[in-house]
């Protein structure tokens, strides 16, 4: 695979991401499902697979960019396995609605330990990579990849701001129920 398609597939990576924040958002906004604090930190942990594979768009395909994706996945799976511990245990019991019969912490474990494996396959192809000298420098972008940046930055500015209408800026509630800031 050469570098053009690696982009590629890094941008579609990238709006697979942000559909599955868009999705969050959906049970948020339409559902009324408030995100408890693991759920904030799934989100987190999904933007900064995100960021890996921009830091491929814009400064071309590295290493060090696929490490950060996975990292972010590994640390995203942890987060979700172990919400998906907290309510194993009680049937009937878990956080928020289900969706296709599992909840969205149990498939964002999916989401993340599907992400490390495609990283993991990614990094597997070594034509991919660009010399080091060119890996120095800025890539100009696309409209495709520009817009995909824009749909994550706007993301990432929705997530830090409903964060905050929730949490405040205090510790976010175990169990939230209303937007703080907007209570008051």
């Amino acid at each position: 695979m050469n570098a053009s398609v690696a982009r590629n597939i890094n941008a579609i990576a990238i709006l697979g991401i942000c559909g599955i924040m868009l999705g969050a958002y959906y049970m948020q906004f339409v559902k009324g499902e408030f995100p408890c604090p693991l759920c904030l930190l799934q989100r987190l942990a999904m933007l900064g697979v995100a960021l890996g594979a921009m830091m491929n768009l814009r400064f071309g395909i590295h290493p060090t960019h696929y490490g950060i994706s996975i990292l972010s996945a590994v640390l995203g799976a942890c987060i979700s396995a172990r919400q998906v511990l907290l309510h194993i245990n009680t049937p009937g019991s878990g956080y928020g609605s289900a969706v296709y019969g599992m909840h969205l912490y149990s498939w964002a474990l999916i989401v993340f330990v599907v992400a490390i494996v495609l990283i993991g396959l990614m990094l597997l192809s070594d034509t991919q990579y660009e010399e080091y000298d060119d890996y120095k420098s800025t890539k100009e972008v696309g409209w495709f990849a520009a817009l995909v940046f824009f749909v994550v930055v706007l993301i990432t500015s929705a997530n830090v701001a409903t964060t905050c209408l929730e949490c405040g800026l205090q510790q976010c509630p175990e169990n939230p129920t209303s937007y703080k800031i907007l209570d008051k």
